[in-house]
């Protein structure tokens, strides 16, 4: 049986007034279905469409962010594998950040709530332990591009 595939960006912004790392929220949605998890805007991949092509068109649907309000962060990539309903699920998420903070997030229909939140914060909302490894991931991803900087 062929794995469900999905494909996302977890959005991060840099709160300004805040010192780092403190300063890195990541973006949650909160589905408007099932058991109402928070999750980082992904979704299935389209015939013909690629991953990345993917991560950018569901961030548009889901958050409203296009890939002109995004920075994707090289170098990051997490592949995540699960069951869904006794079938595999593959999830793919890149790594991006919200050029202007001030931005605003506007949801479809599949969410009913959003949020900016630091890494515990974020970490506590996910409730799945691989999307809190992923969460993780991403910023001791970002705290070593800085102290190369």
């Amino acid at each position: 049986m062929a794995a469900l595939r999905a494909c996302g960006f977890i959005v991060f912004r840099l709160a300004s007034c805040v010192p780092p790392p403190d300063n890195i929220e990541y973006l949650l949605l909160q589905t408007s279905y099932g058991e109402h998890h928070w999750t980082p805007p992904k979704g299935h991949v389209d015939p013909g469409e690629d991953d990345l092509t993917t991560a950018l068109r569901e961030t548009k649907e889901e958050a409203g962010l296009g890939a002109e309000h995004l920075r994707v962060v090289d170098g990051f990539l997490q592949e995540l594998r699960y069951e869904v309903r006794g079938r595999p699920k593959e999830v793919l998420y890149w790594l991006a950040e919200l050029r202007d903070p001030g931005t605003a997030v506007t949801l479809s229909d599949e969410h009913q709530d959003y949020r900016w939140a630091r890494l515990e914060e974020a970490c506590a909302l996910a409730q799945y332990k691989d999307l809190q490894d992923t969460l993780r991931a991403a910023q001791r991803h970002l705290e070593a591009q800085k102290d190369k900087q």
